[in-house]
Formats: structure tokens, sequence, C-alpha cells
């Protein structure tokens, strides 16, 4: 078995992460794949299609575009203080990251037409709040993110104002902070971390979108800290999709027809998925995250296997996370 996964690993070429420039251009500039049921397509180039098979646009999606376009606005000749920004704030899977990325990548995309020719810009910064995260830690993520050198001589006040400069001169204007849950603001470091976002939300003048896993239970908005957080912020709840009303179900039925219109598995029957979009349903719980989940590890699945199709015993086969597998039914087929 551990020889099986290092011969997988050996053709496995890493991609830079979103929260690096380069892996976040690469993301934002993501040429559409030729068609995978190209019978010159290798396994190797069919199987990572897969894996990276995108999640369709959702009615949440164009509710926080709507947000932040407004906010943008809003923001625009704010010249002092803490701008209006938006907070992203729901169960775990639901899609938050998701729609950030999405988001940052649509106001990159109109960025780059409205100022043509002009690729050192940096119109969208995305980093993730890193685990007991410290003020430098915090800044450091935006000098990582940007590639500037960090050496240990630095201070945090001055990777602090180098990089406030330098995202003013690239003209940054949107600024995309995932997981700031992990910030504890009962504890010294998370409180003072805290700081340090309100601080770079004064000195950048971009708009600020948080995302992160139920804030509104968490530190981040108590006490005198919390308090300045929640005059500042919108809070936009994301939550799993329903399955009672039929304007739910069509909601729903649309983006489990849109994912399946993506597979390209040569003897899959067209339809398959959409007929079982209320066991989908079932299965995830609404959420977003475990719906690509399932269906993206059931398309390789019946790549490997070279069934080429997806069906309800496949489905019924993949594990899902522990959030989605406690809410679905106990029972459902299973193979021996």
């Amino acid at each position: 078995m551990v020889s099986e996964l290092a011969n997988e690993a050996a053709g496995f070429v890493p991609l830079a992460p979103p929260t690096v420039w380069q892996g976040w251009d690469a993301f934002v500039h993501r040429a559409p794949a030729r068609d995978a049921a190209d019978p010159a397509w290798s396994q190797a180039e069919r199987e990572d299609y897969h894996s990276e098979l995108a999640v369709m646009r959702t009615p949440a999606m164009d509710s926080v575009f709507t947000a932040v376009r407004r906010l943008l606005l809003v923001n625009r000749r704010q010249q002092a203080g803490a701008r209006r920004g938006l907070i992203i704030s729901g169960p775990a899977t639901t899609g938050k990251t998701t729609t950030m990325m999405a988001l940052g990548r649509s106001f990159h995309l109109a960025d780059a037409r409205q100022h043509p020719g002009q690729a050192g810009r940096r119109p969208v910064v995305f980093i993730s709040v890193p685990p007991a995260a410290t003020p430098k830690m915090l800044v450091s993520e935006f000098a990582r993110f940007l590639g500037m050198p960090i050496t240990d001589r630095l201070n945090q006040s001055q990777i602090t104002s180098a990089v406030c400069g330098l995202l003013s001169e690239l003209g940054t204007q949107l600024v995309l902070i995932d997981d700031v849950h992990l910030l504890d603001t009962q504890r010294r470091a998370g409180a003072e971390t805290s700081d340090q976002l309100k601080y770079l939300g004064e000195r950048i003048p971009a708009t600020f979108v948080y995302s992160a896993v139920d804030i509104e239970t968490s530190s981040l908005l108590s006490g005198v800290r919390g308090a300045q957080i929640a005059g500042r912020f919108k809070i936009f709840r994301h939550r799993p999709l329903a399955y009672a009303t039929e304007q739910d179900r069509t909601v729903w039925d649309d983006l489990v027809r849109a994912m399946e219109g993506l597979l390209r598995l040569r003897a899959h029957q067209p339809g398959t998925l959409l007929k079982h979009a209320a066991y989908l349903h079932e299965r995830t719980a609404g959420r977003i995250g475990s719906l690509s989940h399932l269906i993206r590890e059931a398309a390789l699945i019946a790549l490997t296997e070279g069934t080429e199709r997806i069906t309800k015993q496949l489905l019924s086969d993949v594990e899902l996370d522990a959030a989605a597998e406690t809410q679905a039914r106990p029972t459902r087929p299973r193979r021996a």
C-alpha cells in the first residue's frame, strides 16, 4: 500500500496554494480544461480534471458578490479610519471559502479588464489565519503572499509598514482573510492579532472580507474589541442549502445538474445525478463542500476502477466528512 501511494505521489506536481501570489494568479487565470472525454487524454490528466472539479455559482454567492460590490462603493473615497467589511459565517463545509475565492477571482478579472497591460497590480490578497497566530505571524502571511523576503531581523512594525506601503502601491482593493475564527481574543496573542487586523484595515485602502466558522459564537465578537468589529462588519450567514420548498429544490437541482454537466466519464448516463438529487441532499445535508467531495471522489473511483460511470451504489460507497455522515440516515446501501 505504501509503495502504491509512493508511485502515485511520484507523478504529482504540487500546485502553489492560493495564499501566495503565484498560486492565486494561477487560480484566477486557470484556462478552461479541454474535453476530458477526448481519447488523447491520459488517465492522469482525466484524474486531475475531476480532482479539481469546480463548484458552480449559487444564490449565496450572488448575495455575497452584491454585498461586496456595495461595500467597495461605500469605501471608495474613505481616506481614514476602518472601512466597512463583510464576514462570511456559517457551519463547516457550506462553501464559505469557495464563495470567497470565487468573489476574489471575479473581482481580479474585472480589475484586469479595467487596467489592461498592468500586470504588476495586485488587486486582491488572499490569506488564511495561521493557528495560534501572533500579530507578526499574521502580517507575515501578507508578506508571503506578495513574495516579500522576511528575515528574523525584521520586527513586526517593520514588516507591517512594508506590507501596507506595498499594497497601496500595487492597487490592492480587496483583502480576503480565511479562518478568522482561529483568533481567540480571550488569549493575549489572539487579542493582539485582532488589534493588528483592525490596524491593517485602517492602513490599507481596501475592503476586507473575512470567512469564519460560526463567527457569532466565537470570542472575536465579544468584549470591546468585538464591539468594534461588529460595528464595522456586516455578517452574511452562509447556510447549508435547504430542500423543503419547490424553490429550494430548484436551486439544489440546478447545482447538481451543473456539476453533473462537468463530468467527463465515458459511460456515465447524463441525468443520473439529477435523478438522485434528493438522495444527494440527504447524504450531504445540503453542504456544498460535502457535495463537491462526494461527486469528485465518486468520479475518481469510476475512473480508477474503469467503470466510467457514477451510480447510486457508488455514491453510497463514498465516506464523507463527519458532519455530513452524522446527519445522513443511518441505513443506506453499502457494497460488500
